[in-house]
């Protein structure tokens, strides 16, 4: 009986964890790719995503046999990374076009556009 503890014990001290947030920073990175074409508004949660895997990577290097999912930490890591590329390269872009042309052309061109395409229906 006094082996069954120790073996009982020893499995439950051995049971690996999932580090904290591994799910969230996943889906927020790959959410900062994919809204990186509203203005640059993307590099809000792809910066959080970051931050969050900044975290649990610190967590993980502190006891590494205990956690089980720091792949996937990492992938989302690096995809925020991709995330924050993409969305420093569109801002980038947007106030380049904006110091070229101006604010006043691209509204009127905006403008343009956009009553075309309510004469047409769309």
């Amino acid at each position: 009986m006094n082996n069954f503890k120790k073996t009982f014990q020893l499995n439950i001290a051995m049971e690996s964890k999932k580090l904290p947030n591994s799910a969230f920073i996943y889906v927020l990175s790959v959410l900062s790719c994919i809204i990186c074409c509203l203005g640059g508004f993307g590099i809000i949660p792809a910066v959080i995503s970051y931050y969050l895997a900044s975290k649990s990577e610190g967590i993980y290097k502190m006891n590494p046999e205990a956690y089980d999912n720091y792949a996937t930490v990492k992938k989302g890591k690096i995809i925020a990374i991709i995330g924050i590329v993409l969305n420093v390269i569109i801002i980038g872009i947007a106030i380049w076009t904006l110091s070229t042309i101006g604010w006043d052309a691209w509204s009127e061109e905006f403008v343009r556009k956009w009553n075309e395409g309510l004469e047409r229906g769309m």
